[in-house]
């Protein structure tokens, strides 16, 4: 007869994807995660399979909430000005409340080059947002908030990669002047 698992999985995810995001993959043994998830390995073994299995699991769950956290911001926006510019504020202003921590996808684009799986979710994630955003922008060209002459996907590739600049700017703790300029610079591309 098998013995019924005795933790919530969702919450175990939630609480690695907290351990992974604090320490680094590299710097989490599976030691630390059992001690963290208050289970045996064996447990741990028939829940996720490998540590890798369980980060890529929590990767997953972090974009999930990022992607939901994008969406409420920017879909169905009156004006996309000041939703791009609530997007961008809400992620420096993340950054300012906790540098070390920054984005667990930035984090995992830098520290994961030898998890394939790991860099391929990452680059879906990216293309993810990138596509979102291009959505919106396009919405609004719709409406005509921004120039016809501009190419919304552009745009979207541009902002994309000032998120994940900014991000990575965040952890560098050069302060909210040097962000804020930043911000209101790439404010000025949807002119």
């Amino acid at each position: 007869m098998a013995r019924t698992r005795e933790f919530d999985i969702d919450q175990a995810v939630d609480r690695a994807m907290d351990l992974f995001w604090r320490r680094g993959y590299a710097e989490t043994s599976l030691q630390d995660l059992l001690k963290e998830l208050s289970i045996g390995s064996g447990s741990f073994y028939a829940a996720f399979g490998s540590k890798e299995q369980l980060y890529l699991r929590s990767l997953e769950r972090y974009v999930s909430m990022q992607h939901a956290d994008l969406k409420k911001i920017l879909d169905g926006a009156p004006e996309i000005r000041p939703a791009v510019r609530t997007l961008l504020a809400s992620l420096v202003e993340m950054d300012l409340a906790d540098p070390v921590r920054g984005c667990l996808v930035v984090n995992s684009a830098t520290q994961c080059g030898n998890l394939p799986a790991a860099g391929d979710r990452v680059n879906s994630a990216i293309r993810h947002v990138e596509s979102f955003i291009a959505g919106a922008l396009e919405q609004a060209q719709a409406r005509g908030e921004i120039s016809p002459e501009k190419d919304p996907r552009e745009l979207a590739r541009f902002l994309t990669t000032f998120i994940q600049g900014i991000r990575i700017v965040g952890q560098a703790k050069v302060g909210r002047e040097f962000v804020e300029d930043a911000l209101t610079t790439a404010m000025r591309a949807l002119d």
